[in-house]
């Protein structure tokens, strides 16, 4: 059944595949946990609940969106994935070394907004 033009702008993007169920968020939880290796579409498959025919499929949307990275027959995490959680993992160490310490709110902020978000 059609739907209106108002309703599908109403419809929230999947977030590059993180809603758990998809076959998106079960390929990157699996790459995620093995950052270290690339897998033919056929591993991927045998080592997820995603069937071979939806892997592949699946896999060069997450490519199209840069989560994914591609050569020859492998497909692994990509480097921008890897970036992003070693970033996160050393903003929470830094927080964890802070935790003892009091900090005022200027100073806090500093260490907790991406520069990014404060043109938007």
């Amino acid at each position: 059944m059609p739907i209106s033009a108002e309703r599908f702008e109403d419809i929230p993007e999947d977030e590059d595949g993180r809603s758990p169920g998809t076959n998106a968020h079960e390929i990157l939880s699996f790459l995620e946990a093995n950052p270290e290796q690339a897998f033919t579409r056929s591993e991927i498959a045998s080592e997820t609940s995603v069937t071979e025919g939806s892997v592949g499929p699946t896999l060069v949307r997450l490519r199209e969106r840069g989560r994914v990275d591609h050569r020859g027959r492998y497909w692994r995490i990509s480097d921008h994935v890897r970036s992003i959680e070693a970033a996160s993992n050393h903003a929470g160490q830094v927080a964890a070394s802070h935790e003892d310490e009091s900090m005022a709110y200027d100073e806090w902020h500093e260490y907790a907004v991406d520069p990014r978000d404060e043109r938007e």
